[in-house]
């Protein structure tokens, strides 16, 4: 599959001459505001056209700020909202939202290149993405990582992963030594890290010297209504900020890729729960050099109950919204002929 590599979020490069599709170039910037016709940019290299997209720097839209978390952006609520959601994963959220398809074109930037790198998923879940892991690594060499019992419950029942290490931790306080891992992924975690900061600091630290982070989670959308529901939900960060993040937190070669299922085409603009991939390089051995104060959440203080009860509830509907929309778009796409921005 192609792949589409952000260095920063203005600048996008394709190969091989093809156009984008799905990534919101479509009569839409990146973030909702429209944009001027674009122009290709075409130069001959090696015998092989290169093609170039150059469009004018856009204005961001504006959403909730990282410090202010969603409701189901709360490790407790989200304890519980896969309480639920385990029972259903596999079957429901993936086949819309996280296919094998962009699964395996997700994992492409970690650059699992040789079965015996020591891998970690951090925020696994059922497994998912650790069986597309488990492709290119031993499994006795991955390690899988999640805050959720329910979802290590499924993670465990599958065959394949037998042979892994499968244990609860927390991604923004992961219980590893410095610098031991050769790869770092995450998968559909950061949505519900408190401190996305301190979550990709972490992987910073974990890693050996010239290890490789790729983690993979949501875009903002485009759309007002899928805003909405986004901001109430959990967090659907920028592109930028996901560039800004690994940067601070000391990594070099900082890529973004952007993916998407297959009847996702034309304007981005109800956001993905799994949108785009990031990864970048560990540069000098031992701790980040980024400093942190406190956790942003500290799980041992007692919550109000009643507060509890109403911010899982509302994320709850919010994310009934992000069940409708794969199949909202499904429709669309056996409707619309191919080749029409949907």
């Amino acid at each position: 599959m192609t792949s589409y590599m952000l260095s920063g979020a203005q600048n996008l490069r394709l190969p091989r001459g093809e156009a984008p599709a799905g990534l919101g170039f479509v009569g839409s910037s990146f973030h909702g505001r429209c944009l001027p016709k674009l122009r290709m940019d075409f130069a001959p290299l090696g015998g092989n056209q290169k093609a170039r997209i150059v469009a004018p720097r856009c204005s961001v839209s504006s959403s909730r700020p990282a410090s202010q978390p969603r409701f189901i952006q709360h490790k407790k609520e989200a304890f519980w909202f896969y309480r639920f959601l385990s029972i259903v994963y596999d079957h429901v959220i993936n086949p819309g939202h996280w296919t094998e398809d962009m699964r395996d074109d997700a994992l492409e930037p970690a650059d699992l290149y040789d079965r015996r790198l020591k891998v970690v998923d951090v925020g696994g879940g059922t497994g998912f993405t650790t069986l597309g892991i488990i492709k290119h690594v031993d499994p006795e060499n991955v390690t899988l990582l999640d805050q959720s019992p329910h979802q290590l419950a499924k993670a465990k029942e599958k065959e394949p992963l037998k042979k892994c290490t499968i244990i609860e931790g927390d991604a923004e306080d992961l219980p590893f030594p410095t610098d031991t891992f050769d790869r770092y992924v995450s998968a559909g975690s950061i949505e519900y890290w408190p401190d996305p900061q301190r979550g990709i600091k972490e992987a910073y630290r974990v890693l050996r010297l010239g290890g490789r982070a790729c983690l993979i989670g949501p875009v903002y959308p485009t759309f007002w209504l899928s805003r909405f529901f986004a901001d109430m939900w959990m967090l659907f960060p920028k592109e930028e900020e996901y560039i800004d993040w690994f940067k601070k937190a000391g990594f070099n070669d900082v890529k973004l890729k952007r993916i998407g299922p297959k009847w996702y085409r034309g304007v981005r603009r109800h956001g993905l729960i799994m949108g785009c991939s990031v990864s970048g390089v560990k540069r000098e051995s031992g701790d980040s050099p980024l400093q942190l104060g406190p956790k942003a959440e500290d799980v041992s203080k007692p919550v109000n109950p009643l507060s509890f009860f109403l911010r899982f509830l509302i994320g709850t509907i919010a994310a009934a919204y992000y069940v409708l929309v794969p199949i909202y778009m499904w429709l669309k796409d056996q409707i619309i002929p191919k080749g029409m921005p949907i």
